[in-house]
């Protein structure tokens, strides 16, 4: 490799990779200097300089300038070498700049290969993992199959740089609605918060910040389409879209639905709150093995306590027993007793209630058993949202 050969590589490397020419000068001359080692003696000071515009080297021994009959056969496989790992490592870089910028976004790919339960996405320039971490149990891969997935972080290991993607990633969703419906990426419509239960439901609260756009209907779609394009995506995960309200008690109403709430009543210092439904909506606010509940609390943050109006009216009803107080009201209902059952408790099952001895137990099962004066009615005033 002659002297206009090697710029002619050196701008062809600058313009097409993006590494800069002083970055390539700088590494020859380094490595030509480690070269020269094996040539001149250990102790010696060795220094060479390669000028940028014309390639011309010279070698410098001790200070002094060096003419080596050699060099130039040295010269040109340093240069090979070098120019190989720069082209490498800026590939690699250039690489995992343009995927960093699609961090915690949807990419397209197609699957590769299977590593145990793991499976490997091909992105085109990368392949990417998909690990069984990150996978929906809904999600049944073939190869050749296109996909889209989650970018869940990009970093620089190995010689190319490790692109991880996720599938049950609650921001998973949040994207696709983004794709799907035009007002989110616009940001008239809000994705406010996402909880989700990967492989059977997936509740979504969002706002609309024109009056004029419902951000419920924005993501159903005519006809549904949007939403059911999202639920095609999630292998048919249930999805539900809640109307996010700044007010916790409308909030928590509607992240409750499809149940039918009655009242909801908030203790702000512990951030819980407690609902009353109708008893024929119990089931569906708490849903089957306790799902819509526990989705409602993480989309909202709030501890949520549903309970039937029925059970309202046996708690005021142990409130109107003459010496049970607020607390002691609380541990009887937590222990599952109403003022009918506490009638037939003996003192001997009183006393296995934690915080309850023997003395109040007496107390509580003599008071139970008189007629009481006054008698309450549950409040069935139903919670406008």
């Amino acid at each position: 490799m002659n002297k206009k050969e090697l710029l002619i590589t050196l701008e062809y490397i600058e313009r097409e990779k993006g590494v800069k020419h002083e970055v390539l000068i700088e590494a020859l001359e380094s490595a030509l200097v480690s070269a020269c080692r094996r040539i001149f003696p250990n102790d010696a000071e060795i220094d060479v300089k390669i000028e940028p515009q014309t390639a011309e080297i010279k070698v410098f021994c001790d200070q002094k300038e060096v003419s080596l009959p050699q060099f130039g056969r040295i010269a040109a496989q340093v240069a090979k070498q070098v120019i190989i790992q720069k082209i490498r490592e800026a590939e690699k870089e250039n690489i995992y700049e343009e995927f960093k910028q699609k961090e915690k976004t949807i990419v397209n790919g197609e699957v590769y290969r299977f590593e145990g339960k793991n499976v490997v996405i091909n992105l085109g320039k990368v392949k990417a993992l998909l690990p069984f971490r990150e996978q929906s149990p809904l999600d049944r891969y073939r190869q050749g199959e296109r996909i889209r997935a989650y970018l869940l972080e990009v970093s620089k290991k190995g010689s190319m740089p490790q692109v991880i993607l996720s599938r049950n990633h609650p921001q998973f969703v949040s994207q696709l609605f983004k794709l799907e419906v035009p007002e989110i990426y616009q940001g008239i419509v809000e994705i406010k918060e996402v909880a989700r239960q990967v492989g059977e439901r997936v509740k979504i609260a969002v706002f609309s910040t024109d009056d004029k756009i419902d951000p419920v209907g924005a993501c159903v779609g005519i006809r549904g389409q949007r939403v059911k394009d999202v639920i095609q995506e999630l292998r048919q995960e249930k999805v539900d879209i809640i109307r996010w309200d700044a007010d916790p008690q409308v909030f928590i109403a509607n992240a409750l639905s499809p149940a039918e709430i009655v009242s909801v009543k908030l203790n702000k210092e512990e951030k819980r709150a407690k609902v009353m439904v109708k008893d024929e909506s119990l089931s569906l606010a708490i849903g089957k093995h306790g799902q819509n509940i526990r989705l409602a609390s993480k989309l909202t943050d709030w501890i949520i306590d549903v309970r039937g109006i029925g059970a309202e009216e046996e708690e005021i009803s142990l409130i109107s027993i003459k010496g049970i107080g607020e607390k002691t009201k609380e541990v009887l209902i937590a222990a599952g007793y109403s003022a009918k059952s506490l009638a037939v408790a003996s003192v001997e099952e009183l006393i296995k209630i934690p915080s309850i001895g023997k003395k109040t137990a007496e107390k509580i099962q003599a008071a139970s058993r008189k007629p009481q004066a006054t008698s309450y009615r549950s409040r069935n005033k139903k919670l406008v949202v």
